[in-house]
């Protein structure tokens, strides 16, 4: 095409050019546009990644996985080996009892009986998981995860071979914003665990418990019907699990996460019931909350905090050292149950930090009779501080002292005092 003659040609050009600059801008402003979304995203996904796992080293690596066809593999976990020198004040615990091997608040001798002082050395819980994702259509992963430790109920001896049974703690399956299976119940708050040698560590004050469920989780919130079970004493003989629920517990729970840590509030509604032919039956509702976080201090101190109060909760608080109900003349009874703890943890270098933390639980039982007053807990508060060290990112060594006192209806008391060091390996 001829350039009219009334233009200069240079004039011309830029004049046909023009609309291609406001193209190549506008394409231009789309890109960064684009950029900076994706940015926002990667940078959230990274902070969701650096909250994930309250426990795990900030220099750890990430673990390498295998993939077989659209699945991806990874295992991993760790070997831990504990030994523990506990003195019981007022009697023995039998080397079959789960409190040899870490802290059960209900398990401690009281009364009169004379004190006892005891060694255990152990590896049973050293875990292992498998970690699954595979890529579907949708875009969305399916995530599957199994986990085995070697604290089961079905124990072994140290009499010979020291065998232990693998136990079941996680089996879930996860797509979207659904959880299918069991897991930890939406009612305890991971990421205010404190840092212990022992298993759990505030076992008096925290709420814990793994159990399958249904569980949707958006944004912030998360609601879950979880798998239910009673926990009962009943009027005359020993505390049992009916198993006669006919309505799963129902939890909720929010969580707000900031640059100071995170905060979060949880609430649980539950059926409490026995059903037996020619005996007793009865149902009761029960129900608590429980407010947790983990505060920051300074650059790497923090402060790890839960409190719980409610009635008829006694099976998610203290690892079941309270019934839900007592059976008090043909009816069910709700227990109410308080509890918490304050962990503070400080870093002494990069590699060397210490907890201390102030434990307890409070219940009020309802109908106790006097035979059972003597072994109906009452109370229970604790104390412990430690000392952890990272040979390497996967190696820890650590030490532990944790005082605990216990007290039933009865006013009898008993003290555990325990000694714990720890040597921990993971991969």
């Amino acid at each position: 095409m001829r350039l009219p003659r009334m233009l200069p040609k240079k004039t011309a050009i830029a004049l046909a050019l023009l609309p291609l600059a406001f193209n190549a801008n506008a394409d231009m402003s789309s890109e960064i546009d684009a950029l900076k979304a994706r940015l926002n995203q990667l940078e959230s996904q990274l902070a969701e990644q650096r909250t994930a796992d309250t426990k795990r080293p900030a220099n750890a690596t990430t673990k390498p996985s295998l993939s077989i066809g659209d699945t991806q593999f990874q295992v991993g976990g760790y070997i831990k080996v504990d030994a523990m020198m506990s003195r019981y004040s007022a009697g023995e615990v039998a080397g079959t009892s789960p409190a040899r091997d870490f802290h059960v608040p209900s398990a401690t001798p009281v009364g009169n009986g004379a004190s006892s002082q005891v060694f255990d050395a152990h590896a049973q819980q050293t875990r292992v998981f498998l970690k699954t994702t595979t890529a579907t259509e949708s875009g969305k992963n399916i995530n599957g995860y199994i986990e085995i430790d070697f604290l089961s109920p079905a124990r072994g001896n140290e009499r010979v071979t020291n065998n232990y049974d693998p136990g079941l703690r996680h089996a879930y399956l996860s797509y979207g914003n659904w959880l299918v299976g069991q897991t930890w119940t939406t009612f305890q708050d991971l990421g205010a665990l404190p840092e212990t040698v022992d298993f759990v560590g505030a076992s008096d004050g925290t709420t814990f418990g793994r159990q399958p469920q249904v569980r949707y989780s958006k944004g912030n919130f998360q609601v879950a019907l979880e798998n239910p079970e009673s926990f009962i004493k009943p009027e005359t003989g020993a505390s049992v699990d009916t198993d006669d629920n006919s309505l799963p517990d129902l939890v909720a729970r929010y969580t707000h996460k900031a640059d100071f840590g995170h905060v979060s509030v949880a609430a649980l509604g539950r059926q409490i019931k026995t059903k037996n032919s020619g005996a007793t039956s009865d149902t009761v509702m029960g129900g608590g909350v429980s407010f947790s976080g983990k505060v920051k201090v300074g650059t790497r101190d923090d402060i790890r905090f839960m409190l719980t109060h409610g009635s008829g909760i006694g099976r998610y608080v203290g690892l079941g050292t309270i019934t839900d109900a007592n059976m008090v003349n043909g009816k069910l009874k709700a227990n109410d149950v308080s509890a918490g703890y304050l962990t503070y943890r400080h870093f002494w270098t990069d590699k060397l930090r210490s907890s201390l933390q102030v434990s307890g639980l409070m219940a009020d039982n309802k109908g106790v009779m006097l035979a059972d007053a003597i072994t109906t807990t009452k109370k229970n508060v604790s104390g412990l501080t430690n000392l952890i060290y990272s040979v390497t990112p996967k190696l820890e060594i650590g030490a532990e002292y944790l005082h605990s006192k216990r007290s039933v209806e009865s006013s009898d008391d008993g003290t555990l005092d325990r000694l714990q060091v720890m040597a921990k390996y993971s991969f």
